[in-house]
């Protein structure tokens, strides 16, 4: 089925759930355009997460979704206020969704879990989702270990039941474009919408995805089984300092509280900055309107 038709949205085109950053303003005004709007439910209590939901449904009356990490402490909690709301789309990262894909389906919830192999979406596949997103190490955040072309390649070989998005280094339309060419039934985008009005994100935040080229982010963490792609500022090179050293508890204590400082104070040097390398390609600030326009003409 046209993943249009099985979500009921206009264009395929997902909007990445950035913890702190995919809140209401953003996910409203991606759902309202057309695509899926996601609440970014990683961090968030579950009394928290009803409260964002009931915003954006003061917002819009379109579909969105909410990713949730699966490891976090109070996900059964979160997974009961998902049902309890009725949202209707669910992407998953951080853990496999069996324990709760039963409880999920039979509430009419449909169930996208990021992955970052093709085993791993063979795997999700054979277990009943929906759909899975593959997501490259090019994007912002927390990654894996393969480049968006030949996982999404090596994907598609090996799917054919279910619609493959693909997320992680799709900043312009023409690399949307290309996606589709492949194969892929929609993309996911994160720091393209970072660089949009209704991001609630710091002036700084802004300002860094637009100075970013493609060589302005680092990755750090593989060593302590959490790999990540930050913007390359004071706070990342400390990272890198203590994952070298093998000091985890540093590493842990450096990097405690430091995405609100981007998100919120935007504080250049201490924040850590989730960009992916797609920003090279990103050069100015549109209304997500106009984010989606761009990108719909090349997915139609």
């Amino acid at each position: 089925m046209d993943i249009c038709d099985l979500l009921g949205i206009e264009y395929p085109i997902f909007q990445g759930g950035m913890a702190h950053v995919a809140k209401a303003p953003l996910v409203a005004a991606v759902s309202e355009a057309g695509g899926l709007g996601i609440i970014g439910g990683a961090g968030m209590k579950p009394e928290e997460l009803r409260e964002e939901i009931r915003k954006v449904k003061r917002l819009t009356s379109k579909p969105f979704g909410v990713n949730l990490m699966l490891l976090m402490g109070y996900i059964e909690d979160q997974i009961k206020v998902v049902i309890e709301e009725g949202v209707p789309v669910v992407t998953t990262g951080a853990g496999s969704p069996a324990p709760f894909l039963k409880e999920l389906k039979e509430h009419g919830v449909k169930v996208f879990p990021l992955v970052g192999s093709a085993s791993l979406a063979v795997r999700m596949e054979r277990m009943g989702v929906d759909g899975v997103v593959v997501e490259g190490k090019e994007s912002g955040g927390h990654i894996g270990h393969v480049s968006t072309l030949p996982l999404l390649t090596a994907t598609l070989q090996k799917i054919k039941k279910v619609p493959v998005i693909v997320a992680g280094g799709i900043g312009v339309p023409e690399a949307a474009q290309a996606m589709k060419v492949l194969g892929a039934a929609g993309i996911q985008m994160g720091t393209r919408f970072v660089a949009s009005e209704e991001a609630p994100v710091s002036d700084t935040y802004r300002e860094i995805v637009l100075k970013a080229n493609e060589r302005s982010t680092v990755e750090v963490g593989y060593r302590f089984r959490h790999g990540m792609r930050l913007y390359k500022n004071a706070l990342a090179r400390k990272l890198l300092d203590a994952e070298m050293k093998g000091d985890e508890k540093l590493f842990e204590q450096l990097a405690r509280g430091t995405l609100r400082r981007a998100v919120e104070d935007g504080d250049p040097d201490g924040g850590m900055y989730m960009i992916g390398q797609s920003a090279g390609s990103i050069w100015d600030i549109k209304p997500v309107a106009e984010i989606i326009k761009d990108f719909a003409k090349v997915l139609k």
